[in-house]
């Protein structure tokens, strides 16, 4: 399946809330990505709560739309975003975070799409688990994984 400029940054954040991998098109807004990711932290763990034993039970562990972005006023800042962004979210069983900021004008992204990306990028989580060599919650380095999130946003 082939992915259309659908992310702008892709954050795997560990138990205790500490980033494992941060990606962002254009690299220069990383920390701008980091932000809008920190803030809907929040969001994720309410939404965690709020299943409580059914997030055990349950297969699906989308966690759906998180935080939609307001449109800035700046000019400056709007050539950087010149669309709304909206982060969603994903959790393992584990309680590993995933959380993707999306471009919300592309229409043809619908939520069945981002769903099949969150599972996509959990299955390469869990190739980079299995790894020998690499030790749970050190920073992820995989060119496998940096390859396949990259395939995502172009």
């Amino acid at each position: 399946m082939g992915w259309i400029l659908v992310t702008s940054a892709a954050v795997i954040l560990f138990l205790q809330n500490y980033p494992l991998y941060i990606r962002s098109v254009p690299t220069e807004n990383e920390l701008k990505f980091h932000y809008m990711v920190h803030t809907s932290l929040d969001v994720v763990d309410e939404k965690i709560s709020a299943m409580g034993k059914a997030l055990v039970d349950q297969r699906e562990l989308y966690l759906g739309l998180l935080y939609p972005t307001e449109d800035y006023k700046s000019p400056s800042v709007k050539s950087v975003f010149p669309n709304q962004l909206c982060s969603y979210g994903y959790v393992t069983n584990s309680k590993v975070k995933f959380v993707m900021v999306v471009d919300s004008s592309n229409t043809a992204l619908r939520d069945n799409e981002i769903r099949s990306m969150f599972r996509k990028l959990h299955n390469s989580y869990t190739d980079v688990m299995c790894n020998p060599f690499y030790n749970p919650g050190d920073r992820i380095q995989s060119r496998a994984f940096d390859g396949m999130v990259t395939s995502m946003m172009i």
